[in-house]
């Protein structure tokens, strides 16, 4: 994806999500501005790199009557790098061999990193930061200094006589005392403060700090707009590994499937945790492709080319027990289960899920 097109626009890098967009012009417009927004809505909706470009336009000093920034003034120029000394960046980190103290394990030890990660593009999610990190199997988290570090950055004054701007990546990703400590800041933000929350997964972030921020819900994206924001990296092995259970599952070769469980138990924690993600969205389309109704298939041609078969083996029967046993094993691998007993066992209760009334006719 380019970035960086046509900088005096609102939402350079932004794709669709106009409604959003609009919205927040009007908040901007109406001088209403609220301290702290939280953008929410599934992976791949865009949310962080609407927050970027949404920082990027309240640093702008002369902003036009419409609230787009003018791309030439020094503060934009300064944000369009990322650079800006009033626009921070706080997101979940790895301590690995970099981090030896948990007092230095701030987000900031990481900022060549993030910035030339986003600077690439803002169409990223936190398996892309992991690779980024280096982080191999670990998990991303914030650690207390964090909050810490935060007021720190908000006690001082503002560099450019301006708004300052913190971009808070995945607050679920926060412990309770973190999260606390992040709490006080928004409920008492120094003046000019705006806090831009970008979350996945709302209901796990602390209530009383969903109940000190305005909330705005970022939709799905077609898969079309999702696949020109962020080509697919491992989607390719991923429907081979998809299409190698389904097959297995349904000729019954379980030493093949405990063979495949093995494979899937090598990769690391959090693409297992992505490629499960991916099985629950195949399912569904699979069995949306019986419906034959082309606005309900969003594929790509070669997921396609597997539902024209496959898709008859998915049904009423299966397919919402199929979905809970995708999640639960998803829900495992999270809290660190045994990943070859959670693929083997998801694998044997494919094959009995696959064979239902309907299929064995």
């Amino acid at each position: 994806m380019t970035t960086d097109q046509n900088n005096n626009t609102a939402f350079p890098n932004v794709i669709g999500q106009e409604g959003v967009k609009q919205r927040l012009l009007e908040i901007v417009s109406s001088g209403r501005l609220p301290h702290a927004i939280m953008l929410c809505g599934p992976q791949g909706a865009g949310k962080l790199a609407i927050a970027v470009d949404f920082a990027r336009l309240l640093m702008c000093q002369n902003p036009d009557e419409k609230g787009h920034p003018c791309g030439e003034c020094r503060n934009c120029k300064m944000a369009r790098k990322l650079e800006h000394p009033d626009l921070h960046f706080t997101y979940p980190i790895v301590r690995g061999n970099r981090i030896k103290e948990a007092k230095d394990a701030i987000s900031d030890e990481y900022v060549r990193e993030w910035r030339a990660m986003l600077l690439q593009s803002p169409y990223v999610d936190i398996y892309d930061w992991l690779d980024c990190m280096k982080a191999e199997n670990s998990q991303a988290q914030y650690y207390v200094a964090e909050a810490d570090n935060i007021q720190h950055k908000l006690v001082l004054k503002s560099s450019q006589g301006g708004r300052k701007v913190i971009v808070l990546w995945l607050p679920e990703k926060m412990n309770a005392e973190t999260a606390n400590k992040l709490l006080k800041l928004l409920e008492e933000p120094p003046e000019g403060t705006v806090f831009i929350l970008v979350s996945e997964e709302p209901e796990l972030v602390l209530g009383t700090i969903q109940s000190r921020v305005q909330r705005i819900n970022v939709p799905a994206l077609s898969r079309q707009q999702q696949l020109s924001a962020k080509p697919p990296k491992d989607e390719g092995l991923f429907l081979d590994i998809y299409i190698s259970l389904m097959r297995l599952a349904y000729q019954k070769k379980v030493k093949d499937l405990r063979e495949w469980a093995e494979q899937c138990a090598k990769m690391g924690r959090e693409p297992q945790k992505q490629f499960l993600q991916f099985c629950q969205r195949q399912l569904r389309d699979n069995f949306a492709y019986n419906f034959m109704e082309p606005s309900l298939n969003d594929q790509t041609e070669a997921e396609a080319a597997f539902s024209k078969n496959f898709a008859r083996f998915i049904n009423e029967y299966n397919v919402v027990p199929m979905m809970a046993e995708l999640s639960r094993a998803e829900s495992d691998i999270a809290q660190n289960v045994n990943a070859r007993m959670v693929f083997f066992d998801l694998a044997l209760k494919t094959i009995t899920l696959l064979i239902t009334p309907q299929n064995a006719k």
